[in-house]
């Protein structure tokens, strides 16, 4: 957003707002959100340190037994995207969009001509590229572990991106709330909505060793199928369980973002 003065031979100049172009506004907001995250580190370093450490938790208590009843089984790469998901999921700039909230700046910029729809979009670029930078210490620590990838460098960089596409896509609730409430203890709490999705999933056994209830709604729950997708970059090369893995990821999306945009709308007209 830019500003022209308007002067009159009779009257003291006006300063008025006028538009800039949509990438410029989405730019200023994510350039606003990233240079907020080092200012917040207790935002972005419990979620890698909880991920790290169930990550070697899990490969600890589960990785003998498993590849011992499982014959040329690779636990490790097995586990890294469980951890990768446990590090990403639920961080975002939603609670700081709550602050924008109660202290008004969210409603000084809805006065201003930037378009409404940028200010969602710079937080999205900005989670995602946070998304991102959590998901490559996870990924190192699974090298130096010893995972691979069987689809090699392009397989990485997909596994990040997807990666960053869920951590949005799970962010839309929390922006959701976030501007429907403005209340960070409701914005605080999305995040135990994933822990149901992540334990009913095949996050620490194959498929084929869940049995009765556990197996039926494993297969109900999106988080089996996005495990699965990043699951064959590391153990399998490209196959279809990519496709399923970013279905999911969409389909999860689409309900978050049209939460999303619904309360970015009731918003603006309350403003």
């Amino acid at each position: 957003m830019s500003a022209t003065m308007v002067t009159s031979p009779t009257s003291a100049p006006t300063i008025r707002a006028r538009p800039t172009g949509f990438i410029h506004d989405v730019s200023t907001i994510a350039g606003r959100a990233l240079r907020a995250v080092p200012r917040e580190p207790e935002a972005v370093i419990p979620p890698v340190v909880i991920a790290v450490f169930f990550f070697v938790v899990n490969l600890a208590t589960f990785g003998q037994l498993t590849e011992g009843s499982i014959e040329g089984f690779d636990y490790t790469a097995f586990q890294m995207p469980t951890a990768i998901l446990l590090g990403v999921t639920g961080v975002s700039r939603a609670p700081s969009l709550v602050l924008d909230v109660q202290n008004g700046y969210l409603d000084r910029l809805l006065m201003t001509p930037m378009r409404r729809i940028a200010i969602l979009l710079g937080h999205f670029v900005a989670d995602m590229a946070v998304a991102m930078g959590l998901a490559i210490p996870i990924l190192i620590l699974g090298f130096v572990l010893g995972a691979g990838f069987e689809t090699g460098v392009l397989g990485v960089v997909v596994f990040l991106v997807m990666a960053a596409m869920w951590s949005l896509a799970f962010a839309g609730f929390g922006y959701a709330v976030a501007l429907k409430t403005g209340n960070p203890a409701a914005v605080q709490s999305v995040f135990l909505l994933f822990f149901p999705f992540l334990f009913l999933t095949t996050s620490y056994v194959p498929r084929s060793e869940l049995s009765g209830w556990l197996d039926t709604v494993a297969a109900l729950n999106p988080v089996t199928y996005l495990l699965e997708g990043l699951r064959s970059l590391t153990t399998e090369g490209w196959s279809i369980d990519l496709v399923w893995g970013l279905l999911a990821i969409v389909a999860v999306g689409a309900l978050s973002m049209s939460m999303c945009m619904a309360a970015l709308k009731g918003r603006v007209n309350a403003a």
